[in-house]
This record gives C-alpha cells, structure tokens and sequence, in this order.
C-alpha cells in the first residue's frame, strides 16, 4: 500500500471527525489580557458579568451567530434582515430581549451587523452578544450598547469596545429589532 493510499483515508476520516463534532466543544474561551476592571462599564454592578471575547475554532460571521441564537430562519447580509423579516417575524423600534439588534449598513459597515439583545438595563442601554465585531470571527458577548438618538429612539448606538474598555467613538444607525413573537414587556 502506498503512503498516497493511506493519507486519503485518513484525511476524509479527520474531515469527518470535524464536521459531526457538536459546534460548542470547539469553543475556545480566551482571557482578555486586560483586567476585568478595565472592561467592566461603571453602570455595571460588581456581581454581574463583564465583556468577554471567545474565540470559536470557525471564523464565525454576526448573521450566523444571530440566526443560531435567536431561530430567525433569515438569510442574507445583516443590512437585508430588516427587510426580509417584514410580515414574517415581529420589527419594532425598542429592545426587547432575545430580539435581534439590526444595523444599517454605512461606509463603516458595508453589509451592516446584528446582535442579539440579552439584557435591558435601562432606558438608554441595553447588553447584547454577538459576533465578528473586531472582524476576526469572534464572539463578543455581554457588551454594551448605548443609545445616543437625540429623541431615545434606538436609532442612533454606540458599542462597547473591549479594546479601549469603553464605548466606542462611532455612532450607528439601527434599524430596528427584530424577533419571533415576543410578548414585549414595557418598563
């Protein structure tokens, strides 16, 4: 048997043996290199969970880790959800959590970006995860998001940035959320 013989099997049964692992066990979670107190926002209480960043073995792109953690059966760049949720999926203009956050797409964003909010903490914040933020196929989970519409009408945000471990300079525009029929409960 030739050494070409056996490196072909042995490379569809390592394909094999990567394609039916269960997607969480390649995980990595990774330590940021600053202390927590540095990415801690000070509207946090000291109980809470701070961001983090996890680095799965998969590049991973935002509109596949929205759609895994939210059931939204959307497809295309996250710019489009907006649109293509209309008249399946419930939109509205406030958070809600386990909605999806949709931005639009700018000059910054070209196809735009989702994130799936898992708190509410105030009026004028909300905590969301979601991925590829820093376009290296990450997770950034717990990170907040500020609302900065003159009127407080979610339109215009401002991100968490771990790196700075504070919000970001860029403002966004949103869309609006989307999500499959919650009940919205309204504080």
């Amino acid at each position: 048997m030739t050494l070409r013989a056996i490196r072909l099997p042995f490379c569809a049964l390592a394909f094999l043996t990567l394609l039916f692992k269960p997607f969480a066990a390649h995980a990595v979670e990774q330590p940021d290199p600053k202390p927590l107190s540095a990415v801690t926002p000070p509207e946090q209480d000291a109980d809470q969970r701070s961001p983090s960043v996890e680095w799965p073995l998969k590049h991973l792109y935002c509109v596949e880790y929205a759609r895994l953690r939210s059931g939204l059966a959307i497809f295309g760049d996250a710019r489009q959800w907006w649109d293509r949720a209309r008249n399946l999926y419930d939109e509205f203009a406030t958070p809600a959590v386990d909605a999806v956050m949709v931005f639009a797409g700018s000059k910054r964003i070209r196809k735009g970006h989702v994130a799936v909010v898992t708190e509410i903490v105030s009026k004028r914040e909300i905590i969301v995860d979601h991925a590829n933020w820093q376009n290296q196929g990450e997770i950034d989970r717990n990170m907040p998001v500020l609302d900065v519409s003159a009127s407080n009408d979610w339109s215009r945000v401002r991100v968490w940035d771990v790196n700075s471990g504070g919000f970001g300079a860029h403002v966004y525009a949103i869309k609006g959320f989307i999500a499959g029929h919650l009940a919205l409960a309204r504080s």
